[in-house]
């Protein structure tokens, strides 16, 4: 791999400053994009889906934990398995009690949802160190309702919004072992709860993943966004306070 251009501090400040325009408009593109992300319609969720967790079955408005929103990480974990797969390992290891808490305090909960029984979660979790939320979809239909894993026997064969054909013929087939093998796939799901309505906002799949970071990043992703408007003061410019110190539970 070759390095860089060595030049003079005059050229490289220059060369900065026009990249610099150009990351100030992936910027405002990016906030533009988020905005229209929220605008999203929902969709009613009328199927009882069920999980098993720590403390037994439970319902997906339970997965709320009494909070307006629910983002669920899609984990790689199929019921043969005995470990988890190694890419949505390392997105896990990086999934810091920090993240949660202040996810927390925008009324928003984070969970990882994968359909290999609850045991064989727990005992993964306890051997990476995790402490995250972790619940099993495992008999239940919703890996597949939110193209979390395909399945030509079942009739599932949508990711990321394209079916296997349409895959292969982009050439973005790799996602797929093809014929009629299950397919598990990683991705978020993003929820929202009126009363006891749970409604589906939002999904991303495939490398829209690597979009997310710290908790604005995860929280762009939700209908509710980083609940921070504020209305620019007259005279003397001010930061904003948030509605709810990240902090705080």
């Amino acid at each position: 791999m070759s390095l860089p251009e060595i030049v003079s501090q005059t050229e490289w400040l220059a060369a900065r400053k026009a990249l610099l325009e150009k990351e100030k408009a992936m910027t405002r593109a990016r906030d533009a994009l988020c905005v229209e992300r929220r605008k999203l319609p929902m969709v009613r969720i009328d199927k009882p889906y069920r999980f098993q967790g720590e403390d037994g079955e439970v319902s997906l408005l339970d997965l709320f934990e009494g909070r307006r929103q629910l983002i669920v990480a899609h984990f790689m974990f199929a019921p043969e398995w005995e470990k988890g797969c190694k890419g949505c390992t390392a997105d896990a290891d990086e999934m810091a009690d920090g993240l949660i808490r202040h996810l927390n305090a925008r009324n928003t909960t984070l969970v990882h949802v994968s359909r290999a029984p609850l045991a064989k979660l727990l005992s993964y979790r306890a051997e990476r160190g995790w402490n995250f939320r972790w619940y099993s979809s495992y008999g239940s239909d919703f890996n597949y309702d939110f193209q979390a894993t395909v399945d030509p026997e079942r009739g599932q064969e949508t990711y990321n919004y394209r079916t296997v054909a349409e895959h292969q013929k982009a050439g973005t087939g790799y996602y797929f072992d093809g014929g009629s093998k299950s397919t598990e796939l990683s991705g978020r799901s993003v929820f929202l709860h009126d009363g006891d309505t749970v409604y589906h906002t939002y999904s991303q799949y495939g490398r829209g993943g690597e979009a997310t970071g710290g908790a604005y990043y995860w929280l762009d992703l939700t209908p509710l966004g980083r609940q921070e408007e504020w209305e620019e003061p007259k005279g003397r410019v001010e930061f904003p306070k948030p509605a709810q110190p990240f902090f705080e539970n």
